[in-house]
């Protein structure tokens, strides 16, 4: 099956975010991916062992037995998951991502409860646990995702297209003198699918919405706007001059390459 569009997930600004979500069986081949590297992992750090037994008490070995067990079970996919934003082996090669709940990057609490959770559910109880609750969740959440808070996204899936925010044209010349590189991919998401969703807002939510989201975007992006301009007009013109800078890099770079 490939992976089709499901519930949104929705941000602390309440901007609901169209990502689809990894199905059940891609994350199976995923898992099986990552378990082919934990088992190398694990019979290579018990080779170790083995060949250190002369040197070692057998209480020692035992105790480092269990630790490497425990270290490629649960570090594997924690350390992972932390370090690459919510990425294993598996789930690079095949496009999955574990994110928060409200579409933010997967934090090291998560990853842990995620881990954690997943040596009872799938290797103590043989995976059943975890392949009936992400049947019956609507968002194909496993226990460990119910518990940390996360939901597993897949990054290849199609996305649905997106007019891009328009340069109010007063904003031009300011725009150009921006300094964007403190602005982050997640926070442009929040910014555009807000402009996507403005004119389904009601007058006072989208106000409101858009001070916070502009309060966010303002302490990443200098200079500050010209006085007097709407959150709307702002975030647009951040958004559309950071799309014209990609452009003009992108059109660089194949020009380089011609």
């Amino acid at each position: 099956m490939s992976d089709v569009p499901r519930p949104d997930l929705v941000t602390g600004d309440a901007v609901a975010l169209d990502v689809p979500l990894a199905q059940l069986p891609i994350r199976v081949v995923a898992f099986l991916i990552d378990l082919i590297v934990q088992i190398v992992l694990l019979v290579g750090a018990l080779l170790l062992i083995a060949f250190a037994l002369g040197d070692i008490d057998e209480s020692l070995a035992t105790a480092l037995i269990i630790v490497s067990i425990v270290a490629v079970v649960v570090g594997y996919p924690v350390t992972f998951e932390t370090l690459s934003r919510g990425r294993s082996l598996g789930k690079m090669a095949l496009g999955l991502r574990v994110v928060a709940d409200d579409g933010g990057p997967e934090r090291f609490r998560q990853a842990f409860f995620r881990g954690l959770t997943s040596v009872v559910e799938i290797y103590m109880l043989t995976g059943a646990p975890a392949v009936i609750c992400a049947l019956v969740n609507q968002k194909g959440k496993r226990l460990g995702d119910l518990f940390g808070g996360t939901v597993v996204i897949s990054e290849r899936a199609p996305k649905d297209s997106e007019t891009p925010p328009e340069m109010p044209p007063q904003l031009a010349t300011w725009a150009a003198t921006l300094e964007l590189t403190g602005l982050t991919d997640d926070l442009a998401t929040v910014a555009r699918q807000y402009l996507t969703r403005l004119p389904q807002l009601s007058p006072h939510a989208a106000h409101e919405m858009g001070l916070r989201i502009a309060s966010q975007v303002s302490a990443r992006v200098q200079p500050p706007p010209p006085p007097g301009v709407p959150p709307y007009a702002y975030l647009a013109a951040v958004l559309a001059e950071r799309r014209r800078r990609d452009i003009a890099r992108f059109s660089q770079r194949r020009q380089g390459q011609l």
